[in-house]
């Protein structure tokens, strides 16, 4: 093999490692209990803003620990029993067909607190050039 030919295989790998690095990024936020998955993203009438809708599912007794995130989230729990701990307020459990509303910047947390897997409807409204999720210290 040439050295030409050395060199592109080199930038490609670099390359594909680049793209493995950034499609797992999300998981920097995953934990074993919790699976998120992507529904639908879309970008609004306001510039540099965006819709996205995830699904958010916790088995029993599994905390997703304290985030935020660069806009409004609004959550509909869709099954389980959720306990929503949103900084300056008093943690409250909701159960299926109940609503919340996270203002952006927020620092929360939510863990399942009933025998099955939880889920909930997150949409989120946020700024398209930020990460959608930030682990809070």
């Amino acid at each position: 093999m040439s050295h030409r030919h050395l060199r592109t295989l080199r930038v490609l790998s670099s390359a594909v490692l680049l793209a493995a690095n950034l499609f797992t990024l999300p998981a920097a936020a995953a934990q074993a209990g919790v699976t998120r998955t992507d529904l639908q993203r879309h970008d609004l009438s306001s510039p540099g803003r965006e819709a996205v809708q995830v699904r958010v599912d916790l088995a029993p007794g599994v905390a997703f620990g304290r985030h935020t995130h660069p806009g409004e989230e609004i959550i509909y729990v869709l099954t389980g029993a959720i306990e929503y701990d949103v900084e300056g307020k008093p943690p409250v459990t909701l159960k299926a067909g109940d609503v919340l509303f996270i203002p952006a910047g927020t620092v929360h947390a939510a863990k399942n607190v009933g025998a099955e897997t939880a889920s909930e409807l997150a949409t989120y409204i946020v700024a398209k050039d930020k990460p959608l999720l930030t682990l809070a210290k």
